[in-house]
């Protein structure tokens, strides 16, 4: 009986091992990056500035943003440097650092490899990013529009910074390598489709992310753009994103058109941003002077969008602490 344990035993160990091993070894499984060489056009480059700007806000994430004002507007001179940390002390399960986009660390890599780190989730090397950054939906997007971004990206000035390698504890170190796929793309709708066209838009400035709550990093099915997801800021302040499905009495559903255009546009001046200087202060990471910048027709378009999909019954209190 000794000698049958045992061996179950040794099965057991060989069967984790090689599980653990295929993970870390041959994982994530994704094509090899197209041999793509980008011939940037002024209108290309305006595209991308637009969108890494002010839609899938490529800049907010990969520059330092002034957290002593009202949701933390990025520093001038900090466009694209990196080393924005997510740390777990803020409920990441480890430490990830954002990476810089300047032609400083750029120029290592190919068009399609930038390609395939925006819309796979790998780096050069095929190593697996930890999904801070969204790119689940930016694979979704028009191919067109992640090669306007690359082309963008390669115009920003120069910036000399070396980030921190990120590190994921054990075991989202193994199973973010099964995260990264081969991107479907899609073709961005007309605007004649209006909601069609919100959806695309609403998916490209990752809206769900963070206004569906989670458990343990995982969406709750059926709680898409409900809101509740909570977020720890330095201070250990608490923030709980917003209801933004058409419920009226928890969501945006009694919103006009005009008010969730409005909302946005009030942040356009940065310079007019309050300060924060207590924990008992209103803030929230909704970079709110980067989404200003949305042209009005996008953002009525995400608006149809919002106001199409499924009303969810969720009252939030995004501050609780105040």
């Amino acid at each position: 009986m000794k000698k049958w344990i045992l061996r179950i035993v040794a099965i057991l160990l060989v069967l984790i091992i090689s599980g653990i091993a295929y993970l870390k070894f041959a994982l994530p499984n994704v094509k090899a990056p197209e041999n793509l060489k980008i011939t940037a056009t002024p209108e290309m480059i305006k595209r991308g500035e637009y969108l890494a700007n002010y839609v899938t806000m490529c800049v907010d994430c990969h520059s330092t943003r002034d957290w002593s004002k009202f949701s933390g507007p990025l520093i001038d001179g900090t466009i694209g440097k990196g080393g924005e940390a997510f740390m777990r002390e803020y409920g990441f399960p480890g430490n990830f650092y954002s990476k810089n986009l300047t032609p400083f660390n750029l120029k290592n890599w190919t068009d399609g490899e930038l390609l395939r780190a925006i819309s796979c989730g790998v780096d050069k090397d095929g190593n697996a990013f930890f999904p801070v950054m969204p790119y689940p939906n930016y694979s979704k997007m028009d191919k067109d529009d992640i090669i306007a971004i690359i082309a963008y990206l390669r115009t920003l000035p120069s910036i000399e910074n070396t980030t921190k390698e990120s590190k994921a504890d054990f075991p989202v170190n193994l199973i973010l390598n099964t995260m990264p796929k081969d991107a479907p793309f899609s073709e961005r709708p007309s605007k004649d489709n209006f909601v069609r066209y919100g959806e695309y838009m609403t998916n490209a400035a990752s809206c769900i992310e963070c206004h569906t709550n989670a458990v343990r990093g995982e969406k709750i099915k059926g709680m898409e753009f409900g809101g509740g997801r909570e977020f720890t800021f330095p201070g250990n302040k608490k923030i709980v994103s917003s209801n933004i499905t058409p419920d009226k009495e928890t969501g945006i559903g009694y919103w006009t058109e005009d008010m969730f255009v409005a909302k946005f546009k009030l942040y356009a001046d940065k310079s007019k941003l309050q300060d924060y200087k207590s924990p008992k202060d209103f803030q929230t990471i909704m970079p709110w002077s980067q989404y200003a910048g949305m042209d009005t027709v996008d953002l009525k378009a995400i608006y149809a969008y919002l106001q199409s999909i499924k009303p969810i019954k969720n009252k939030v209190i995004s501050n609780p602490e105040n």
